[in-house]
């Protein structure tokens, strides 16, 4: 397009900005009350070089994770879904409590909804006559919140940085990377959510020391040492509980109300709903009163919730104990992050027991997702900080006697590699077992188990001659392979621990399937997207060409251009790219004659004073550069 290449001699050209959706990556906070979606960068909303947290068209940058159900029909996302009073439609929340665990994991706690056991034993939710995975109701999430970024950022969105709690095993991490595959992301890292909160407050920026992070969300908390040391973030010792959070809090304030008389709607979940709203009320009330009279204050509340406060603070103590030496004197700050963080009665025992006043510069509900946008920042452009996280659970196998034998130890710094030798207990043994596991328990049977798996064609020997050595690999995800070599033959086999989280193989396959059949849609969105950039671009570089040079236009030239210019703004505003590529070309073509022009008076001005010699002169010049 010769318009777009034409400026003034002496003059500066309008830059032509590349369209560098491959290049951006945005951070998730995928929460369980809330999520949020984030990028760093520069495109209109706000300074050049600074966090964005996206916004819905309303401006709210909260997305209420909640899904509403009809069947195996999504039917609306966040507040929509919340809103939704359908008889024959069911309102699901707080799905990230149950991502990657097992139905034994959830007994006897008080849940929403119906739990069934999925394959391998894993949860499922039963939602009227259909049971959903955790992991495909989350792809819905991370879906939306893709799409919130698209809309956002003109441009498709495939790779983000997605932020998870600290004490997520091995099977709620893969459960969470395959939600984002579902919902068309590419993970480029899981980030513990602690350390993106240090992240978030910019510890990296010439800070040093020692630096507690207190995470207390919606489903989780988490609590992590970090020390800071020229731009590396080691984390020392990390602990948490993924079953405990402001559900917990909600349910025995609910409790406590029962008590003093209040009867509720009858829905459970619409109570819950109702007592979160009481007790964020009470951050800055002392009291509220409900319909019925009954009448909460936050003295009532605070007690209510007293003994979960006292559960987080007994895990930063054990926290402190993994990390051995070191004392709450040798904590320079506390950030807290995640929404219960701004309840009083929180923030008044995180001062009482690490004796300093918690650092609170930034929204709790926000922090998280700004790490996770720097992050991603930093895994697309490149970046000045190191991250080294930890294990958070020990990792082994189990050995004769339904023993727990751990080989990589927890708050282990990863990513990380350790092998250890194994040998057979019976003479002629041809094969080994390998039960892969995780947690802290002494007995496998106590523990998680990843995945099995055989090494074959060992060959026969005496009990104890073999000599086989297991590896275990954990990338920076946290994520585990296991390899198994017999050193005489050099014989292996080899995992990618792959737990079962109540999705089966066939359902991903079938899932995949589906995303591959909306394939042409979403790449007609894509292309829809990409047209609207180019429109955008090119009626920006006509309207700057006619402000500097509108003289050289005829009346009716003018008028076929104002024309086309009108017809290009309407189809940017339309849902097909024919509509606009039409009206670009139309304003490309009545564009043309006024192009040339300025493309003439530009070379008379840079000929001008300059004889015909002077000019074949500096031809020949440049002609014999090499």
């Amino acid at each position: 397009m010769a318009l777009l290449q034409v400026h003034e001699p002496g003059a500066t050209p309008h830059p032509h900005q590349e369209d560098d959706s491959d290049a951006v990556a945005v951070g998730i906070d995928l929460g369980t009350t809330h999520s949020l979606v984030a990028y760093y960068g520069e495109r209109g909303h706000g300074d050049k070089g600074d966090v964005q947290v996206i916004a819905d068209e309303q401006g709210r940058c909260l997305l209420p994770s909640a899904l509403a159900m009809r069947g195996e029909e999504c039917v609306a996302v966040g507040y929509e879904a919340l809103a939704c009073a359908a008889r024959d439609v069911h309102v699901v929340t707080s799905i990230k409590r149950f991502m990657g665990r097992g139905i034994d994991d959830v007994a006897g706690e008080d849940t929403l909804y119906p739990i069934e056991s999925g394959e391998g034993g894993m949860v499922r939710l039963r939602l009227g006559d259909v049971t959903h995975s955790p992991v495909a109701l989350s792809a819905l999430l991370l879906r939306a919140l893709r799409e919130r970024a698209e809309r956002a950022l003109g441009f498709a969105v495939t790779k983000a940085v997605i932020t998870v709690p600290a004490y997520f095993d091995d099977s709620a991490r893969l459960a969470t990377k395959d939600a984002a595959r579902l919902a068309g992301l590419q993970v480029l890292r899981l980030v513990n959510e602690p350390t993106a909160a240090a992240l978030a407050y910019g510890l990296d920026s010439g800070n040093e020391g020692l630096y507690a992070v207190y995470d207390f969300g919606g489903g989780t908390f988490d609590m992590s040492l970090l020390r800071l040391r020229k731009g590396v973030f080691q984390v020392l010792a990390t602990g948490g509980d993924c079953a405990l959070g402001g559900d917990d809090f909600d349910r025995d304030v609910r409790a406590a109300l029962h008590k003093e008389g209040w009867t509720g709607s009858g829905d459970k979940a619409q109570d819950l709903r109702l007592v979160r709203q009481l007790r964020e009320t009470l951050s800055s009330k002392e009291s509220v009163s409900l319909d019925d009279g009954v009448v909460l204050t936050r003295e009532a509340m605070e007690e209510a919730v007293m003994p979960l406060v006292e559960r987080s603070l007994q895990i930063c103590g054990n926290v402190m104990g993994d990390a051995e030496g070191i004392s709450v004197d040798d904590i320079r700050g506390v950030v807290l992050a995640g929404g219960l963080t701004r309840t009083p009665i929180v923030r008044e025992q995180v001062e009482s027991f690490f004796h300093r006043p918690p650092i609170t510069g930034m929204d709790p509900d926000q922090v998280v997702v700004w790490g996770a946008a720097r992050q991603a920042r930093a895994l697309t452009t490149g970046a000045q900080t190191l991250l080294l996280d930890v294990c958070p659970l020990s990792l082994g196998l189990e050995t004769m006697g339904g023993l727990f034998e751990r080989i990589i130890a927890r708050n282990s710094p990863i990513p990380s590699q350790k092998t250890q030798t194994f040998t057979t207990w019976q003479d002629g043994q041809v094969a080994m077992s390998l039960h892969v596991l995780q947690g802290e328990r002494e007995m496998a049977s106590d523990n998680r188990s990843l995945a099995r798996f055989v090494l074959d064609d060992i060959p026969p020997m005496t009990a104890g001659a073999a000599r086989i050595d297991v590896s275990f690999t954990i990338d920076a995800d946290g994520l585990l392979t296991v390899q198994a070599q017999e050193q005489s033959t050099g014989h292996q086999q080899r995992i990618e621990v792959k737990p079962s989280y109540g999705l089966s193989e066939q359902e991903m396959i079938a899932m995949l399937r589906q995303s591959a059949e909306h394939g042409r849609d979403d790449m007609v969105k894509r292309l829809l997207l990409q047209a609207r950039v180019e429109g955008r671009r090119l009626l920006s570089a006509v309207d700057s060409a006619l402000v500097q040079a509108g003289h050289l236009c005829s009346v009716s030239e003018r008028k076929s251009i104002d024309e086309a210019i009108s017809i290009l703004a309407r189809a940017v505003q339309r849902d097909t790219k024919e509509d606009i590529t039409r009206a670009m070309d139309a304003l490309e073509k009545a564009t043309e004659p006024f192009a040339q022009r300025r493309m003439q008076e530009a070379m008379r001005s840079a000929l001008k004073g300059r004889s015909t010699q002077d000019v074949e002169s500096a031809m020949q010049d440049n002609k014999n550069k090499p």
